[in-house]
């Protein structure tokens, strides 16, 4: 079953030089459960695809169906419920908000979409991932290792059929990131959703079911 669409979708940007093509000709699918890797050098367009296909940004042109609703027809209002309701996402840069603790940034997914037992929700997921210890701490008290578990719980404490992951370890070590890797993945087959992961880590890529090469905004 197809729950992601991409079909000849382009990006551009006005700049001083005039228009900048960031993406052209992008054709993607995703089917339930699968894992789907983008890689490529900096600068390729894999972060501006991926923002594109989770409805966190819209194409100059193209179309996009996830979860049988089309992103490239809908308002920021409407993108935006389908995130919450269906959609997880970890980032390189965490994106935790600072003033909340480890649990309350896990519980913000949950009282946005009005889930009475968002606190006990929360700390089960925190606990799933290791630091049950560490819920009242606020992101500047947590290592990097730290802050991306947060950000794991938060994305899938909300049962997500679709995962979106840019970059998850690049903001770690060696020995930190094959660590959340292997968590991502663990929570990822319990869960059964599909991921769109974008990285150029090689090895990260190859745990996927498929990797898509991306040069000068095109997919190879």
């Amino acid at each position: 079953m197809t729950i992601l669409q991409a079909t000849d979708l382009r990006k551009e940007v006005s700049s001083a030089d005039g228009t900048l093509t960031i993406l052209k000709d992008i054709n993607l699918s995703l089917n339930a459960g699968e894992a789907v890797a983008v890689i490529g050098p900096s600068g390729s367009g894999k972060s501006t695809l991926l923002a594109l296909l989770a409805g966190l940004d819209s194409p100059t042109s193209g179309e996009i169906h996830l979860l049988d609703q089309p992103l490239h027809q809908l308002d920021e209002d409407g993108r935006a419920a389908i995130r919450a309701a269906q959609v997880g996402f970890v980032f390189q840069s965490f994106q935790l908000l600072p003033g909340l603790t480890a649990l309350e940034n896990v519980m913000l997914p949950l009282e946005l979409s009005a889930i009475s037992d968002a606190k006990a929700l929360a700390t089960q997921q925190l606990d799933q991932v290791g630091l049950a210890a560490r819920q009242k701490h606020l992101p500047s008290q947590l290592s990097g290792g730290e802050q991306q578990r947060v950000a794991l719980a938060r994305a899938f404490v909300t049962n997500p059929r679709v995962l979106f992951a840019d970059e998850p370890t690049g903001n770690l070590d060696r020995a930190t990131g094959d660590a959340v890797v292997e968590l991502m993945f663990t929570m990822r087959a319990e869960n059964g959703c599909a991921l769109v992961l974008v990285t150029h880590d090689q090895r990260l890529a190859e745990q996927c079911d498929r990797v898509l090469n991306m040069h000068e905004g095109q997919l190879q």
